[in-house]
């Protein structure tokens, strides 16, 4: 299974990834903010104490581009500077698995005190 398309959709702040026919995957639109807190370079950081950090305040994300990586996979850039490779099986991966995940993660803001709202609200004039 292959990635064949990618639609950036800044109004609803989503990502529409099209796949080639597959019975176990359909087309899905996943959104910025469960992209940028699903990069595997999120996963990695930990706090002094060796608990993993949280990812928080990023509901307000935005995807600015895409780049393809070769065989690696996509390069997703995000307006808060933050950039990672997402590799077409670790897609795939987020599709599917995407309610779990995103429960997780609202569990783990709950009971870290964090929140999804940005601190600072940005307006471009």
């Amino acid at each position: 299974m292959k990635v064949t398309r990618f639609i950036i959709d800044n109004t609803v702040h989503s990502l529409t990834i099209e796949f080639s026919a597959n019975e176990n995957i359909a087309n899905t639109q996943l959104s910025f903010e469960y992209l940028r807190i699903s990069s595997d370079a999120n996963s990695a950081k930990k706090n002094k104490a060796g608990q993993v950090q949280v990812t928080s305040h990023k509901k307000n994300v935005l995807l600015v581009n895409i780049e393809s990586v070769a065989k690696h996979g996509y390069r997703l850039i995000f307006n808060d500077g933050h950039s990672a490779i997402f590799s077409e099986e670790f897609i795939q991966t987020l599709a599917l698995e995407y309610e779990t995940r995103w429960q997780d993660y609202l569990s783990e803001l709950k009971d870290s005190g964090h929140s999804r709202e940005a601190m600072i609200d940005f307006k471009q004039l």
